[in-house]
């Protein structure tokens, strides 16, 4: 069942630096949210604070809530891995395991988790997530063939089955079609769309289109200088963000003026 997130007073460092200040802001259940903004102004960094991926580089750290329906994602006693299996992510490049067969990348999660599992039930766990990655017909018959095999698409396809396959209540994606053709780009939306049905669904993406395309909510970040923290300039549904926004810097954004 997939959940609602709220931020609250959200500050992130690495180190000394101030990353990104006073992010507030609700991501909807079964919807998908954009963020969007210039390189450099914290659109990744905000996303990775999601599952908790944000303090595992060394010496970072944020102040402020992240809640899961209700529950605070970074209070004390909760476990940052039970977090990254609530919260799946998907990364900018493709990043199959390359030693694991396509059956194997997908119940890399599950094996994970230690959740000791029957032969007749990885069959089915296989079949479902490829199923709901748009990827059982394609690869059903070579199954134990090597997931670095397939087609860049193909991969990050298998990626987002690798990630539902543990049944997250979130599913974060970082510039998912960055590294793809237009073709596989548009397989990848369209599996946008129907993730939302079961999955809170949050893309960071630079492509102003893409966003338009697959978001029912747009979040917009930019940052006043180099060396200054990224902020959340507006928030809204991604129609009113896009044709009549409230801040000047988002118009002049999406309109190209900058970015």
């Amino acid at each position: 069942m997939s959940k609602r997130i709220d931020i609250k007073n959200l500050d992130i460092y690495y180190g000394k630096f101030h990353a990104v200040k006073n992010v507030s802001m609700a991501i909807p259940a079964r919807a998908v949210t954009a963020f969007i903004g210039s390189s450099g102004c914290g659109k990744s960094t905000v996303l990775r604070t999601l599952n908790r991926m944000h303090e595992v580089i060394p010496g970072a750290y944020c102040t402020g809530e992240v809640n899961l329906d209700g529950t605070n994602l970074y209070g004390k006693g909760v476990d940052a891995v039970a977090v990254r299996r609530m919260v799946g992510m998907v990364f900018q490049r493709p990043n199959p395991f390359p030693t694991m067969s396509i059956k194997e990348n997908v119940l890399a999660g599950m094996k994970l988790n230690s959740k000791r599992i029957s032969a007749s039930r990885q069959d089915e766990i296989v079949e479902k997530a490829l199923s709901g990655a748009n990827l059982w017909n394609e690869v059903k018959d070579r199954l134990d063939k090597p997931g670095s095999g397939l087609s860049g698409g193909q991969q990050q396809r298998l990626c987002i089955a690798r990630a539902i396959a543990v049944e997250p209540d979130v599913l974060l994606m970082d510039e998912p079609c960055s590294a793809l053709d237009p073709i596989s780009t548009l397989a990848i939306e369209d599996l946008i769309h129907e993730l939302k049905e079961k999955f809170t669904v949050v893309i960071v993406t630079h492509n102003m289109q893409q966003a338009q395309r697959v978001s029912d909510q747009t979040a917009f970040f930019n940052l006043k200088a180099v060396g200054e923290p990224g902020e959340l300039i507006e928030v809204g549904e991604t129609e009113q963000i896009f044709t009549s926004p409230e801040h000047e810097d988002t118009e002049r954004y999406i309109t190209g003026q900058f970015g």
